[in-house]
């Protein structure tokens, strides 16, 4: 049974989780720009490096840390 305000479901259509495109929408975003194109160019450096012990974990913690800000803003709107 569905409500009135909701479409019927296909039972052999798979479910799309919402949070994964969120997530891209969010890490493209011009809020979190500057923390990818530091995070890119950090990759960029350490894979011309071989024999270094610098990793992108900064990197990549501010980048994960500016798309959840951002996730936590919209993902409550998909929410029933």
């Amino acid at each position: 049974m569905t409500k009135d305000n909701e479409p019927p479901v296909d039972e052999d259509e798979e479910l799309q989780d919402p949070i994964d495109s969120i997530r891209e929408k969010c890490r493209d975003s011009s809020h979190c720009a500057n923390y990818l194109d530091k995070f890119n160019k950090c990759e960029e450096r350490v894979a011309r490096r071989p024999n270094t012990t610098e990793d992108c974990e900064e990197e990549l913690f501010d980048l994960l840390h500016c798309r959840d800000h951002c996730v936590a803003k919209e993902i409550f709107k998909h929410t029933k």
